[in-house]
């Protein structure tokens, strides 16, 4: 499979599910790709209680933008990132997202990848969904987005918490064309 994404844009926002995120840029890292990130106030806060960890000590991300920068360069469609994954992805993010909000840079950058045809996939973590949040996957959706949310694989047997994350970063991996060395596939 030829890769389709090389230079990737990843937004933290501050759903629970910050091991999602690690594995998934780990991933992006191993694969050489080029990843720029932002992360939201509350994802710094929610990443500091899940992993004790700050977004600069994440893997693989070459520079981290403020989410106050509107001037920054996710905000324009020029800036030629190939995808963005919002990872973990609030509901708050998600109606921001598919209501064509841009309250700060991680909406402006997502309705960038929107009005671009460029990948977008949110990996919307909340349970249970509400109708307002179901709705809003669906325009999302309905305007280009991908809606993944972070559900591991347990045919494949993960032991641990990580291999579970790791199943799920595979699968953004395949929707973003991006071929994983040695990554378990069901029947094989």
């Amino acid at each position: 499979m030829q890769a389709l994404a090389k230079k990737i844009l990843i937004a933290i926002t501050g759903a629970s599910g910050m091991i999602f995120a690690r594995s998934f840029l780990r991933l992006l890292q191993a694969a050489e790709r080029t990843v720029d990130g932002i992360c939201s106030e509350a994802g710094q806060q929610v990443l500091a209680h899940e992993l004790a960890a700050l977004p600069q000590e994440l893997p693989g991300v070459s520079r981290w933008f403020s989410p106050d920068d509107l001037a920054a360069p996710p905000a324009s469609g020029s800036s030629c990132y190939q995808a963005m994954v919002i990872l973990p992805c609030t509901m708050g993010t998600l109606a921001a997202v598919a209501s064509g909000q841009s309250r700060n840079l991680i909406h402006r950058a997502a309705d960038v990848m929107l009005k671009e045809r460029r990948p977008l996939l949110l990996a919307t973590r909340e349970t249970p969904f509400n109708r307002i949040h179901l709705e809003n996957m669906l325009r999302a959706h309905d305007a280009g987005a991908t809606i993944c949310p972070p559900l591991p694989g347990f045919y494949l047997r993960p032991e641990t918490l990580e291999e579970a994350a790791d199943t799920f970063s595979w699968r953004l991996a395949d929707m973003l064309g991006i071929d994983v060395a040695g990554r378990a596939r069901w029947g094989e």
